[in-house]
């Protein structure tokens, strides 16, 4: 494989470079003439290394690796999928694949169900998170990497699958069919602190905006006053289905997004095309570091059409569209067609990909490129770095030890024992991680090895290093000893010093096996900060109102 790469670098190098050199005020006829003239010359690298090279050459390997090589020179979302990748693309595009419906982990030799999703194949036929998996239709499982096992997973839709777990010591066999899995892009909507509305949307797949309304729709009938749209993680999906969504809260004939690509005559301007259901009740829009794309689409135009206050942490900052041309033999190739701009008139795309440094690295836009535009009410908002919120909040990280709890499938492995004790628990909204429980769980933990490293113990390393080569004193060796004792001891209080955290990824591992998806994320409404302090800015109309005011 090494050689292969080698090779498909070198054909790249020979092959493609002298495109990306040709001037942009060469006529259309150089142009035509330097790209015919380059795959010329592909093929005949191609066919010469195929016929004289001294080792066998796996053709498709070859060519898969060249044109990787290709787009890789480009941006990330510039991809090659060949046939057999087809379920993935249709995975990312529309939230559906042929499968069994559960997500999966590695741990150890074997792949374990983390989480059948309610209403598919998996949950109906009665598999649960923690089975291990053995085989699936006669193929073992054991020692599969994690992509293999999903692979025998995923299938057309109608096919049979069988499939062995272990659960409790014990083999179990299922024989089921696979089904065209849709996963749920808004898997909670309800109200919260009184008459807040809340609708979490994890992407923008087919139908988004049907389901947006829909959830929309029935708050509205329970009296819901003031809107929260959960947008967090979100890493975007259908352009269409995040205009549709907008068009719910602004009315018909709003531009809402412009595309703007090399060729003039596919460039775009999407409008709203409805009237509005709602364009009165109060919004908030949470997002995060996460939120991308399409998520970056729906809050930037609220925020430049002063239709909703974006609340949370500044978004990624993907401005570029994409679209998924067909090649030949059922290949597929999705490409970055253009950039888009919301209302105001600014692109959010944060990384500029055409322009990169000597490593080769495409760095973020810096700050004195950044543009000032206008909102329809007279706000100053910038270009060039994401979505910036109207009121921002910290961003809260994980601390050391549940990132150890997490990676090592801890609280997800204490779940699993609890289900088998208590065979209900009370409703989503109403269960709490106790202080028994939580004692519980550190008992579960002594056995188990969770080793840690802090960002402060690699710092006594360097010390400790540098230390060595200066040759420091006894004196100096002792402190740094002594130092690294104290956080030893420090480490050995971090289940309590982080108790609430942990226990809501506890909270959050232990309702979903009760309660299912949309049991998990009402259970952790109750505790998410974020949700608290936007429930009471929209339940502050006056300071809510002023936010959306220009400064003067």
């Amino acid at each position: 494989m090494k050689r292969a790469t080698i090779i498909a670098a070198f054909l790249i190098a020979v092959t493609f470079m002298p495109i990306a050199a040709v001037s942009q005020n060469k006529s259309k006829e150089d142009r035509s003439f330097e790209l015919s003239k380059n795959i010329e010359i592909f093929s005949a690298v191609y066919k010469t290394l195929y016929n004289t090279y001294v080792d066998d050459i796996n053709e498709g390997d070859l060519v898969k690796t060249a044109i990787d090589a290709m787009t890789a020179k480009l941006d990330p979302y510039t991809n090659f999928y060949p046939e057999s990748d087809m379920e993935d693309v249709k995975l990312q595009l529309m939230g559906e694949y042929g499968g069994i419906g559960a997500l999966i982990h590695s741990k150890g030799d074997y792949t374990v169900i983390t989480e059948p999703y309610e209403g598919m194949p998996a949950f109906e036929a009665g598999i649960k998170a923690g089975d291990i998996i053995l085989e699936v239709n006669g193929q073992k499982a054991k020692g599969k990497k994690n992509d293999e096992v999903r692979e025998f997973l995923r299938g057309q839709a109608g096919s049979d699958i069988n499939l062995k777990v272990e659960r409790d010591g014990k083999e179990m066999s299922f024989k089921f069919k696979r089904k065209a899995i849709s996963l749920p892009n808004v898997p909670y909507s309800g109200m919260v602190y009184d008459n807040i509305g809340y609708i979490k949307l994890n992407e923008f797949t087919k139908d988004a905006a049907n389901n947006v309304l829909t959830a929309f729709n029935s708050l509205k009938k329970q009296g819901m006053k003031g809107l929260i749209l959960d947008l967090r993680g979100n890493g975007g999906g259908l352009l269409n289905e995040a205009v549709d969504i907008v068009n719910i809260f602004v009315d018909k004939g709003e531009t809402i997004v412009t595309t703007k690509g090399k060729l003039e005559n596919r460039n775009q301007t999407h409008k709203t095309t409805r009237k509005a259901v709602d364009t009165e009740i109060p919004i908030i829009v949470l997002v995060d570091q996460s939120s991308a794309s399409a998520s970056e689409i729906v809050s930037g135009s609220l925020q430049d059409l002063d239709r909703a206050v974006i609340m949370g942490q500044r978004t990624f900052g993907k401005g570029l569209v994409q679209n998924v041309l067909p090649l030949l033999y059922n290949t597929q190739l999705k490409v970055t067609v253009s950039k888009y701009y919301i209302p105001s008139g600014r692109c959010i795309q944060a990384i500029d990909y055409s322009h990169r440094d000597a490593q080769g690295r495409a760095n973020k836009i810096q700050d004195s490129l950044r543009t000032a535009f206008k909102t329809k009410g007279g706000r100053t908002v910038y270009d060039g770095y994401g979505i910036e919120p109207d009121t921002t909040l910290e961003n809260e990280y994980a601390s050391q030890i549940s990132v150890a709890l997490l990676l090592k499938f801890l609280p997800f492995d204490y779940a699993t024992e609890f289900v088998k004790k208590h065979p209900s628990i009370p409703s989503a909204k109403e269960f709490q991680i106790t202080d028994d429980i939580y004692e519980d769980f550190v008992a579960f933990l002594k056995d188990k090895d969770y080793s840690y490293t802090t960002p402060t113990e690699e710092g006594i390393k360097v010390l400790e290093e540098s230390a060595k080569k200066e040759k420091c004193g006894e004196e100096v060796k002792k402190l740094l000893e002594e130092a690294k004792q104290q956080i030893e001891k420090d480490k050995k209080n971090d289940l309590y010093k982080f108790k609430n955290e942990i226990k809501d990824m506890l909270l959050s591992e232990i309702v979903v096996r009760y309660y299912n998806q949309k049991g998990r994320v009402e259970a952790m409404i109750q505790n998410d900060k974020e949700v608290k302090q936007a429930a009471s800015l929209l339940k502050d109309i006056n300071t809510y109102n002023s936010v959306l005011k220009p400064t003067k």
